[in-house]
């Protein structure tokens, strides 16, 4: 069993009587819904569809001051607490950035929820000091995105050693984990995907939980339900494999003399790239190989994919 601690995630906490019924109002996911102990995967988008950030969004517990956390790229906290204070109006919800109190640490093969040793529960149960908010540790939530993924814990984090040897995991660098997620597939925002340029389809929030098309309205709902019942994504980020030298991230993904893509994250022999399936299909039907720096590269359909990858006939249900 492994842990990392993550140092490209940030945490925004949403607070207030109003709190659930607002975000539910702009997000992807249903909030309504969502149970301490659990999480949902979702993003705020713009008018038009595309994604401002994404992020895994926990309720903690009323003990600990409830409450809803945002897990979400660091880069991108400044501009989704500006976004979301902007729509906050008159909402009775205060959004505050926790990033330099707490962090993300996930852990995977094997892990289960997190539990803090009983020094670091007693501090977790001390009073607020006077005035101030009280505020979670150890707030621990399976991804919502695949299993395999594992388990995300926000905790202050000069306690991640201790935790994870709680847990009786090894603490391991966060490029394990990126390993990890490339060769699952996942797409990272930033990397594989650029905020407010992709659609969440293009990112695959559709396959991993992030959009729910049957709750109501939300910023950007018409366009993503437009793209769903059109089947009209033609771009998305999917694995990928290579045997030769590691293409670069941003390698442009070639077939013939056709730009078709480009490759984001890479690790161990995978990566994720971002690539036009419709061109893809068309490549291979012409038995032209993919290239990527001067790499042949293969696309690898993950277990979560329900999307028809190039070269099958019908999307596996």
């Amino acid at each position: 069993m492994k842990a990392a601690l993550l140092p490209d995630r940030g945490v925004i906490k949403i607070a207030g009587e109003g709190a659930r019924t607002f975000l539910h109002g702009l997000v992807t996911a249903d909030i309504l819904n969502l149970k301490v102990g659990h999480a949902r995967f979702c993003a705020l988008l713009t008018p038009q569809g595309k994604i401002i950030s994404d992020f895994i969004v926990a309720e903690a517990p009323a003990k600990d001051g409830g409450g809803f956390f945002l897990d979400t790229p660091r880069e991108r906290v400044a501009a989704l607490v500006e976004k979301l204070n902007l729509y906050k109006l008159r909402a009775k919800v205060i959004v505050e950035d926790l990033s330099l109190v707490l962090g993300v640490l996930a852990s995977w093969d094997g892990a289960s929820p997190l539990r803090l040793d009983p020094q670091a529960q007693e501090a977790t149960d001390r009073p607020a000091p006077e005035g101030g908010a009280q505020r979670p540790i150890g707030l621990s939530y399976p991804d919502p995105r695949a299993p395999a993924l594992g388990i995300r814990t926000m905790l202050p984090p000069h306690l991640a050693a201790s935790a994870t040897s709680n847990l009786g995991a090894t603490l391991v660098g966060a490029d394990q984990y990126e390993a990890h997620r490339i060769a699952l597939g996942i797409p990272r925002g930033g990397l594989d995907f650029g905020y407010g340029d992709a659609f969440p389809h293009e990112s695959d929030m559709d396959q991993l939980g992030g959009v729910d098309f049957e709750k109501g309205c939300y910023v950007g709902q018409e366009v993503v339900s437009r793209m769903q019942h059109r089947g009209t994504a033609r771009t998305r980020a999917v694995p990928v494999r290579f045997a030769g030298a590691e293409p670069g991230a941003g390698a442009a993904v070639t077939a013939g003399d056709r730009q078709i893509g480009r490759i984001g994250s890479t690790a161990d022999g995978r990566a994720v790239a971002l690539l036009r399936l419709d061109r893809v299909a068309e490549a291979l039907s012409r038995g032209e190989p993919l290239m990527a720096g001067g790499t042949v590269i293969h696309l690898v359909k993950p277990d979560w994919a329900r999307f028809a990858f190039p070269g099958e006939g019908e999307a596996a249900e």
